[in-house]
């Protein structure tokens, strides 16, 4: 058996009374992807780095689990979050695609023709410079999205937007002047749903398996990896290379594999575990749909 994880069903509600961490401030993206794997009623522990949200995320005495983005559309995969998940005490048990939506955000009664400043996290107001740059305002960075909202709100601010979520704009009560202002409107983040690796959940009808491996640098030794693969009838959706800290230029492997049925994958983890060394099953899980941010 690979990894050590059996298969005994092991039923947990994903749905009801959840707590998890996310990276950032209420109203950010983290905690609408929150909201599409667990539902409205999910509360959130907000944490200023990602590597809080694993170590909290991971202590089930602490919280319920985690939601980390790990891969944009536009930017790629974030890789210092790969790393911490290797080492991390947390298991995937989904995985949402959201479609980011960067939106103007204002105090009620605030007009276009009003607003002086707009603030946002640097990458948002790039996102949606071809919008910005039609109005004389000043850019302002900030922290974070959702911090923007909340201190537009906080102020009363009657010259200053924010760009954010429209959750920021539920939760701060703030008026959405101009939706989806973002230029490249194809801008997805995948974000994983995390629950501590003692809960050892196992997800009916999965399909999709994340997993980590390094090799021994022995010729043709990858393509006899990915050979394993393709002959078990598994598709390789994604392979991400990582330096091993601490060596001299070797690497690991993250990969995520697409499946039929539990069988097809344990036979082709089974035979990837003999190839490979420092093997790990993050978890299976079901594959996520794009939804609207």
């Amino acid at each position: 058996m690979y990894g050590g994880q059996g298969l005994d069903k092991i039923e947990l509600d994903f749905k009801m009374n959840k707590k998890v961490t996310i990276q950032g401030y209420e109203g950010s993206f983290h905690q609408v992807a929150a909201r599409q794997f667990f539902g409205k009623d999910v509360s959130v522990i907000t944490c200023d780095t990602f590597r809080e949200v694993v170590k909290i995320g991971a202590d089930p005495k602490l919280s319920d689990g985690a939601v980390m983005a790990i891969e944009n559309s536009i930017a790629g995969s974030i890789l210092p979050n790969y790393n911490l998940l290797q080492k991390s005490k947390l298991q995937v048990i989904g995985e949402v695609y959201l479609s980011i939506s960067q939106n103007l955000l204002t105090y009620p009664g605030v007009k276009l023709e009003d607003i002086k400043e707009v603030h946002s996290h640097p990458m948002a107001i790039l996102q949606c410079l071809d919008y910005l740059e039609k109005y004389n305002w000043k850019l302002v960075e900030s922290e974070d999205t959702a911090l923007s909202a909340k201190q537009v709100h906080q102020n009363k601010s009657k010259h200053v937007a924010a760009i954010a979520s429209k959750l920021a704009a539920q939760l701060y009560d703030l008026n959405v002047i101009t939706p989806d202002i973002h230029t490249l409107k194809n801008n997805i983040t995948r974000f994983l749903i995390m629950v501590p690796s003692t809960n050892k959940v196992v997800i009916e009808n999965a399909d999709k398996a994340s997993i980590y491996f390094q090799t021994d640098h022995s010729k043709g030794i990858l393509s006899k990896v990915l050979a394993k693969i393709a002959q078990g009838g598994v598709n390789l959706s994604k392979l991400q290379s990582m330096p091993i800290p601490g060596s001299t230029f070797k690497y690991g492997f993250y990969a995520d594999l697409e499946f039929e049925n539990n069988k097809q994958i344990e036979k082709v983890l089974a035979s990837l575990q003999e190839l490979t060394k420092s093997f790990k099953v993050f978890g299976l899980y079901k594959k996520g749909k794009v939804v609207k941010g």
